[in-house]
Parts: C-alpha cells; structure tokens; sequence
C-alpha cells in the first residue's frame, strides 16, 4: 500500500488566520484605531442597533463603518444616511470576514483617519465566529424573537464576544423570554462577558451600551 500524508486543512486555515489578525490587531493598536466586529444572526437588528449607537458617539469619535454582506448594498446605503462614513464589503458567497478580507476594507476605507470603526458582520451565528478578524473586541447581538436557548446552541459564538446585546426587549410581552436563563447561560459560557439588554426601536437601554464602548475606545486608543 502506498504512504500518504493528510494534511490538516482546517487547523492550517485557522492558524494562519490567527496570524494575520494579530498582525493587525497591532497595527490598528499602533494607529490608534479601534476596531468593533459586531455579530447576530439575521434580523437581529444590528443595523438598527448601529444607528443608535452612531447618534450618541458619532461627535466624540472620527468614524466608520464597514457593512459586510453577501450580496447588496442596503446596510450601507442606510449607514450612509446617518452622514457617518460607510463601505460595503461583498463576500462572494462567503458566510463569514476572516482577518485578509477585513484588512481589505480597513485599508478601502482608509482606516489611519479613524478613532473608531464598526464591522457589521455577516448574519450568521455560527461563520463569523470561527474566524478572528483582528477585531479590538467582538460584540454580538441576540434578540428577544430568537429565543433564550441560543447560548446552548451556540456556545462559540457567546464564549468569544465581549458584549452581548439583547435586542428587541420591547417584544416581551409577545414572545416567551427569560432574563434570568439568558444571563445564566452566557456567564456559564463566558463569565467576563457583559450584558446590555436593549430596544434598538425605543433607545431603552443604549445609554448603557455606549458608556461600555466608550470606555473600549478611550482604553484602546491611549
């Protein structure tokens, strides 16, 4: 029987991966330059969520946004209008941003002019957070109509966020969530993450979401 030898794509993959984003991770470091990658699967309302948190910083922050996406420039159409700088990245099919493609936007939007710039992700909970994108922090979002178990059904994407928002807390009265389960599940997977629940449609509870990224920024960009 003939030798062989198997080579193990995925590990290679992710180890080369993980290379580049700490390459950039210094680099954006070194210019000052803060980098959020902000997850959830669709409908979620991180665009929504984004133009709230852009009304509040938006003055006290040079910043942009890269708006991630299969196909179509809706996201950064709508960015756009807020009057904050705004990119459309188009994957090719792909699900997911690894640190090559982010550094592609980086360097199309000219990130060296930025204190602060967002990655909308592509919606998906599963892609996005296999891959490190060299992103200073990772958020997420989970809104209420996704329902309190998805901490069990996807560990990985709440183990790697710094912050986990929970949208959409204006439904309650339609849908069955529990506070307690969801804030229980995460801090199981991730005891550092923090916590903001939200109505990205009311405002209720951004103020407390901005103060945490404002500290993000201003530690970052020291």
């Amino acid at each position: 029987m003939g030798e062989f030898k198997v080579i193990e794509i995925k590990k290679s993959v992710f180890e080369n991966n993980d290379r580049e984003a700490d390459k950039l991770r210094e680099e954006l470091k070194a210019k000052k330059t803060f980098l959020l990658n902000l997850m959830s699967s669709p409908g979620s309302g991180k665009t929504t969520t984004l133009k709230q948190t852009i009304a509040r910083i938006r003055d006290e922050y040079k910043m942009g946004v890269m708006e991630a996406d299969i196909d179509s420039d809706v996201d950064a159409r709508t960015i756009a209008d807020t009057g904050v700088q705004s990119i459309q990245l188009h994957t090719g099919g792909m699900c997911h941003l690894d640190a090559g493609m982010t550094k592609q936007g980086l360097d199309s939007i000219d990130a060296d002019d930025y204190d602060f710039i967002v990655l909308e992700n592509v919606g998906n909970l599963v892609c996005p957070a296999e891959f490190d994108t060299g992103a200073s922090k990772n958020a997420m979002i989970l809104s209420v109509p996704e329902g309190d178990d998805k901490p069990l059904k996807y560990p990985l994407m709440f183990s790697i966020c710094d912050a986990v928002i929970i949208n959409k807390i204006d439904t309650k009265s339609v849908f069955d969530f529990d506070d307690d389960a969801v804030v229980e599940r995460i801090k199981k997977l991730n005891p550092k993450a923090e916590i903001f629940f939200i109505s990205a449609k009311t405002g209720e509870g951004v103020d407390a979401w901005c103060d945490w990224l404002r500290r993000q920024i201003d530690e970052w960009n020291k």
